[in-house]
C-alpha cells in the first residue's frame, strides 16, 4: 500500500575511521533490511567512517599537536569521495533491492579542492541514485577543529511512495530555519541523524515531530572503545580517557502528534523496523500546519540560498 512505508533504523557502530570496512558492513546491514522488506534504511551522523571522537580526549584544541594533525589525516585519508566511485556499490545495493538509504559520511569534496572534510547527509533512492549531498551546515563545538561549515545545496526533499522526506544533521535539528526549508517544501518524514546518545535524541525527536506534525525519525550510532580498530593512530593516548561508551544509541521515532511511536532504545545494537501509515500526517495537519494555513508569509518569510559554494568559479568553460 502506497501509504504504508517500513523503515530500518540501523543502530550500529562502524568499524571506527576504516572506511574500507565500515562500507562492507554498511552493506551488509542494507541486505538485512532489505531482506526484511524495508523501504528506507537509516545509518547515523558521520557513520562512514565515523565521529572525530579522539578530539575530545587528545587536548583537540591545542594548536600544532602532532597527535591531532596524525588523525586528522588518517581521518581523510578514509573519508568518501563521491565523484570518484566511494558510494557505487552501496548505489548497486539500493537499486539491486529496491531500498532508499539515508547514509551519514565525512566527505572530503573535490569541487572545494579535496582536502577539507564535510560532515554531509547523502540520500540514495530506491533506483541506486544519489538525490541530494546535505553538508551539515555548522559544525557544533570541537566538530569545528576537523568539519568545514556545508552550505544549502542539500536541503532538499524526496518523494517515497506517499512521503516527502528530508533530513538534518545532528544539531542541525535545533536551527529553526533549516527545518523551516524543509517544511516548506512539503516535508511530513523527518530524518534526524546522529553520532549516538539518549541526551541528543529524547526531548527534540517529539518536538520536531509536534512543530511540524510529521513522522521524525532519530537515528544514533553506538560507539565503544572495543569498537576501535587496534591499527588506530595514537589508540593508546585515545584509550587513557575515553569511556567505555562514548555513544550509547537512543535511536526513536514519533508521529504526528509528537507522541512516541518507538521511544529511544539505549545499548542496544541492530536494525529497528517500523511501518509509518502516511494517514496520520493528515490527521494532525487538520489542526496546524506551520507553512499552510497556520501560517502568515505576508508578515514573515524565509529566502534559502541553495547554491553550491565553491571558492572558485571558471569562466569560458
Amino acid at each position: 500500500m502506497e501509504n504504508l512505508l517500513k523503515v530500518a533504523l540501523a543502530q550500529i557502530a562502524p568499524v571506527w575511521l576504516d572506511k574500507k570496512a565500515t562500507i562492507q558492513k554498511i552493506e551488509t546491514t542494507i541486505k538485512e533490511a532489505a531482506s526484511n522488506e524495508a523501504e528506507l534504511v537509516v545509518f547515523g551522523e558521520a557513520f562512514l567512517p565515523g565521529y572525530p571522537f579522539w578530539l575530545a580526549y587528545t587536548d583537540g584544541a591545542s594548536w600544532d599537536l602532532k597527535i591531532n594533525k596524525e588523525l586528522h589525516a588518517h581521518y581523510a585519508r578514509n573519508s568518501i569521495q563521491i565523484e570518484v566511485g566511494d558510494l557505487d556499490s552501496i548505489c548497486e545495493l539500493a537499486k539491486a533491492h529496491k531500498i532508499a538509504i539515508y547514509l551519514g559520511m565525512i566527505e572530503r569534496a573535490k569541487d572545494r579542492g579535496g582536502h577539507s572534510l564535510y560532515c554531509s547527509l547523502v540520500y540514495i533512492n530506491a533506483e541506486g541514485e544519489i538525490k541530494s549531498v546535505h553538508r551539515k551546515l555548522q559544525p557544533t563545538y570541537d566538530e569545528r577543529l576537523t568539519w568545514a561549515p556545508g552550505d544549502g545545496n542539500g536541503l532538499k526533499v524526496h518523494p517515497l511512495k506517499q512521503f516527502t522526506v528530508g533530513g538534518l544533521n545532528c544539531w542541525e535539528n535545533w536551527m529553526p530555519l533549516p527545518r523551516t526549508a524543509l517544511y516548506g517544501q512539503g516535508e511530513n518524514l523527518h530524518v534526524a541523524v546522529w553520532p549516538g546518545g539518549l541526551h541528543n535524541t529524547k526531548d527534540i525527536t517529539r518536538f520536531i515531530a509536534r512543530e511540524s506534525r510529521s513522522f521524525v525519525i532519530s537515528v544514533s550510532s553506538l560507539m565503544r572503545t572495543s569498537d576501535f580498530p587496534e591499527e588506530t593512530p595514537h589508540l593508546d593516548k585515545i584509550l587513557k580517557k575515553a569511556p567505555d561508551m562514548l555513544a550509547n544509541g537512543g535511536s526513536c521515532i514519533a508521529g504526528p502528534d509528537g507522541e512516541w511511536i518507538i521511544e529511544p532504545l539505549v545499548g542496544q545494537e541492530g536494525l529497528i523496523y517500523e511501518t509509518l501509515d502516511f494517514n496520520r500526517v493528515y490527521e494532525e495537519r487538520q489542526n496546524f500546519d506551520p507553512v499552510g494555513h497556520y501560517s502568515r508569509p505576508d508578515v514573515t518569510k524565509l529566502t534559502v540560498n541553495r547554491e553550491r559554494q565553491s571558492t572558485v568559479i571558471y569562466e569560458g568553460e
